[in-house]
């Protein structure tokens, strides 16, 4: 595990904007819409940082491990720059057989993507908490695993009025409402949500 303290001044805006979406929505939200990763099927989604092998069959010249820019981009041989993060692995596997099928003479290129090393789950957790920071995982966490993660809460915590900050692939931002009490007591296991990469978790 890998963590790093964010400034004041960020954690006092975060928090502020908790503030701001309140808590008394909690109980109508829909929790059961929101991703998640461990679900019997779910793909992993990759991220920057993450290194890929990507294997070209009987084509080892154009085979290549590589690691995801920060600015998402991967480059390959004849292929050129490919954006791959916020791809599954399946995904960029198929825009690279698509694009290689312009230079190997077989019907479809046979291509392997493989995720080797996991880099981009990260995500922070701000506020009354004992430890604020930026952190790494190698495993998927839920939102109570996190928040030990950083230590457990102040005792100026409010723990029925967190905030889960989630950005979509437009840019917005959703504000998800988490009753930490309603988790403990064993009322709301649904608010027990799987933490995304990028998510901010704020306690007020």
């Amino acid at each position: 595990m890998t963590r790093s303290v964010l400034p004041s001044w960020l954690v006092a805006a975060a928090v502020a904007a908790a503030l701001a979406c309140g808590g008394g929505a909690v109980s109508n939200y829909d929790y059961a819409a929101e991703p998640n990763p461990l679900a019997t099927g779910a793909e992993f989604v990759i991220g920057v940082g993450d290194r890929l092998q990507i294997t070209v069959w009987q084509n080892p010249n154009l085979s290549t491990e590589i690691a995801v820019r920060p600015d998402g981009t991967i480059t390959m041989p004849l292929v050129g720059d490919l954006h791959a993060a916020g791809k599954t692995p399946s995904q960029l596997r198929a825009e690279i057989a698509a694009k290689l099928s312009q230079y190997i003479k077989e019907d479809t290129a046979v291509v392997t993507v493989a995720v080797t090393e996991v880099n981009s789950y990260r995500f922070s957790v701000v506020g009354e908490v004992a430890r604020p920071g930026v952190f790494g995982e190698r495993r998927y966490v839920t939102v109570v695993e996190a928040l030990a993660l950083a230590g457990g809460f102040t005792r100026f915590a409010s723990r029925d009025k967190i905030t889960v900050l989630r950005k979509d692939k437009s840019g917005t931002v959703r504000k998800i409402p988490i009753d930490y009490d309603a988790i403990a007591r064993g009322e709301r296991p649904d608010m027990n949500i799987v933490v995304l990469a990028g998510d901010q978790i704020v306690v007020p």
